[in-house]
């Protein structure tokens, strides 16, 4: 049953939405806003390593060892049979529970029982797998362009049982038992029962909330303020009044003054931490039958310039209620299907409610900028489930022309123009909006190919706002391995240069047609990085020989090896360790065009040797 507000149409902004959302979730076990930091404690099983681990917790073997520095030995492995407590944000997801939504991708051979037993090592259940992947069956799961939503629950601790500010999800094994869990935390039997009330510690299954370290091995907790509430709780406190406030504004305004406003602009959040705070977590899977109750109700009468705004029932008759047939594509965050909407081709993207801040934050980009390479919003949906309505590219994606066997390989003067457009996408945010924004998941994957085989960048749901010429504080994590520069993935330290990591390593991809992250098995636990690679080449005294090794084999022998050689250098400076030695992506534009024309003769290998590229980069 769909909902659909008769009484009132909430059309002044994010405000109105979110007291919408609040409305309908009153009576969940978590706020939407409720975010904090968690552990999982990963059983280290025989045969994975830390870039597996890594890759299956969307983190680093830095972070890794970072927060498991006294129980390694060894800052690059660990031996089979130890835990490792792994690093993660710990969300309200769909207003029922605390948890965090990991993408697994298929390998042939994939269970439900493999992914959540071995690859996630009990951090999530067999039964939770099935719950979330309903439309896979449990042990026929289909390998092409297939993601698994992992949901790992977790707990933001709660100040009437103790001060304990960051929990460890622990899965529990064969001979663990209360006593073993608190001698080995350093904790009493009393503060672990406290927090898992009833639970058998010696059950051998499931998972309990243990209080955790720091990287500085200190415990964390929660913020108390001089009349000895929580800070959390005096945030909800502050953030209830002003809710109520608005919201009987709202009412009162919309009571008096209904009417149809077909432009009104939404005015967005700057900053997906605007709303966050701590709180508790009861952690457990939601009943399905209140889910789908709940999952229903979607956000409302929100308007955005410049978008239409379409209807569930006009988005499933196009898509024939989104079947498979109609699927090109699965997201982090939502499937992509095609339709012809109003005598235009279209992509859909279906997105969980619990993907609103990415949601918004494509809404916030694409709404107000508008460029060739970039990809452009038709509009939106917020009935049922949250639905993005952009321009159909007839191409699909770089990724699935550089590794898909069905596709021919595209030509070298192609992939300079690819790389070129996408620069331009990239470097028009950088430098031509304000605020700034900051795309933070720059891929090959997300790099659309049109008939003609230009680019326009996409997915804008993890964009980042920031003011002209400053480094962003630290954020949350996010974004996909192998594209994170050190300092994001270390420090969480967000600027445009984090774009310009990655777009190196998509110059990297252009090359060789490898993925950002090579597994050089089938199980997937050794895997190795194209910065990687690519550094050992471009390190030999004469990279030529051992550069065409790397070059896609699609290619042949058709492609100028000096031209490949400049972009594996360009490449080179955008993922330098460094990233106040990386170029701009203004300079980044000037090099590939350069590159791209036959006219001249410009020496990408003497790259800060070119003071007009030099001035470029340090802004004169």
């Amino acid at each position: 049953m769909k909902f659909r507000s008769t009484q009132m149409e909430f059309r002044t902004g994010l405000v109105f939405l979110l007291l919408l959302r609040l409305c309908f979730e009153a009576s969940s076990d978590c706020s939407t806003s409720q975010t904090c930091e968690a552990l999982g404690s990963y059983y280290v099983w025989q045969g994975s390593n830390l870039s597996f681990i890594g890759d299956m917790m969307n983190t680093t073997d830095v972070i890794i060892y970072s927060f498991n520095e006294a129980r390694m030995t060894n800052k690059d492995s660990v031996e089979a049979g130890k835990r490792l407590d792994i690093p993660f944000t710990c969300d309200c997801i769909n207003g029922s529970f605390l948890g965090h939504v990991f993408q697994y991708d298929i390998v042939t051979g994939n269970t439900h029982d493999t992914v959540a037993t071995k690859y996630y090592s009990n951090l999530t259940t067999v039964e939770a797998m099935a719950w979330f992947n309903s439309e896979y069956p449990a042990n026929n799961i289909p390998n092409v362009n297939t993601q698994l939503k992992v949901v790992v629950n977790c707990s933001c601790g709660d100040s009437k049982v103790g001060n304990y500010g960051l929990f460890i999800t622990y899965p529990l094994r064969d001979g663990d038992t209360l006593a073993s869990i608190a001698e080995q935390e350093e904790l009493e039997e009393s503060v672990l029962q406290s927090y898992n009330p009833s639970v058998n510690f010696s059950r051998g299954t499931g998972y309990v909330y243990i209080p955790g370290k720091d990287q500085d091995e200190k415990y964390v907790y929660l913020k108390q303020s001089s009349s000895g509430l929580a800070g959390g709780a005096i945030a909800g406190i502050v953030v209830g009044v002003i809710a109520g406030v608005l919201l009987v504004a709202g009412c009162v305004y919309f009571g008096v003054y209904r009417k149809k406003k077909e432009d009104t602009s939404v005015l967005l959040p700057t900053s997906e931490d605007q709303f966050s705070q701590n709180g508790r977590s009861l952690g457990a899977i939601p009943d399905k039958s209140t889910e789908s109750n709940s999952g229903s109700r979607g956000p409302t009468g929100i308007t955005v310039d410049k978008s239409v705004e379409f209807s569930y029932e006009e988005l499933s008759r196009a898509t024939d209620n989104f079947s498979l047939a109609n699927k090109i594509g699965q997201g982090g965050f939502g499937a992509v299907y095609y339709a012809e909407l109003r005598g235009e081709k279209a992509a859909i993207k279906k997105m969980d409610m619990q993907a609103s801040k990415e949601f918004l934050a494509e809404l916030n980009v694409l709404t107000r900028v508008h460029h060739l390479n970039l990809v452009r919003l038709i509009g939106y949906c917020v009935e049922g489930s949250l639905f993005l309505v952009y321009e159909y590219i007839e191409n699909g994606n770089l990724s699935q022309h550089l590794r898909g066997s069905e596709r021919d390989p595209i030509p070298w003067s192609n992939r300079v123009q690819i790389a070129l457009d996408s620069a331009r996408g990239l470097e028009y945010i950088h430098e031509h909006t304000v605020p700034v924004y900051i795309h933070r998941d720059i891929k090959s994957a997300n790099i659309l190919i049109d008939k003609n085989y230009h680019a326009k960048v996409a997915d804008f749901g993890l964009t980042k706002l920031t003011e002209v010429g400053s480094t962003s504080l630290p954020t949350r994590l996010v974004g996909t391995f192998g594209y994170m520069p050190p300092e994001y993935a270390q420090y969480g330290e967000v600027s445009p240069k984090v774009d310009v990591y990655a777009f190196g390593v998509v110059l990297y991809e252009l090359i060789s047609a490898k993925e950002a992250v090579m597994r050089e098995n089938a199980s997937g636990a050794e895997s190795r990085g194209l910065v990687g690679l690519f550094e050992e080449v471009l390190n030999q005294p004469d990279p030529r020989e051992e550069l065409q090794k790397v070059v896609d084999p699609r290619l042949g022998d058709n492609y100028p090896l000096e031209s490949v050689r400049k972009m594996a250098q360009l490449a080179k400076a955008c993922v330098h360790e460094n990233k106040d030695l990386r170029p701009s992506m203004r300079s980044i534009v000037v090099a590939l065009m350069t590159l791209s024309s036959s006219t001249e003769d410009w020496d990408v290998g003497s790259f800060y040797e070119n003071q007009a590229l030099v001035n470029l980069m340090s802004g004169r």
